[in-house]
């Protein structure tokens, strides 16, 4: 722990995996103690949540600015729906800060906008297929990492983006049957 009682990021990584771990199990326990225990996590999460909602009645834009720039007080917020900022500019804002970073190796990003639950982005990357796979999936982690209420992140493509053409057909002549008279 760090800072007395106080989890580090690693420490509170760690606890958050096993309590995912934890409540998988028991959510997969047959019998009534197992669904008594699942119901008394849900209701404290409730009570925490009320608790967090009544900080967030009580604080200025500023301070609920700088609660919601807190990731594990973000997750909490979005989980209660008591998030201060709606989820376009968060995923707006994760996407600036995925774009700048693909500019310096000459890609391109750009948030084409969030449709319900799907965030639509158009992606332009060099290099193979694979590469523009991981930028996607690393993408979507940092999208949903900001908006977990989202389902997923579809990447869009450009109608005039021309298709992939191997260099050897464009080399490789066609031989055309001779017709004889």
């Amino acid at each position: 722990m760090a800072d007395g009682n106080r989890l580090d990021e690693a420490s509170l990584a760690a606890r958050l995996t096993r309590l995912d771990g934890l409540l998988e199990r028991l959510e997969g326990t047959p019998g009534p103690t197992a669904r008594e225990a699942v119901e008394a996590v849900r209701a404290l999460t409730e009570v925490y949540g009320e608790a967090l909602a009544r900080i967030l009645d009580r604080a200025d834009a500023d301070l609920a600015g700088t609660l919601a720039d807190d990731e594990l007080l973000a997750h909490l917020m979005v989980l209660h729906g008591i998030h201060p900022e709606p989820v376009g500019p968060r995923v707006a804002r994760a996407v600036e800060r995925l774009r700048a970073q693909l500019r310096e190796r000459g890609g391109d990003l750009e948030l084409v906008g969030v449709d319900g639950t799907v965030a639509r982005v158009r992606l332009a990357v060099k290099g193979c297929g694979s590469s523009a796979a991981g930028i996607l999936e690393a993408v979507q982690e940092a999208v949903l990492g900001v908006a977990p209420e989202l389902e997923t992140v579809e990447q869009v493509r450009d109608a005039a983006t021309p298709a992939f053409v191997p260099l050897d057909t464009l080399t490789h002549r066609v031989r055309q049957p001779q017709v004889t008279r």
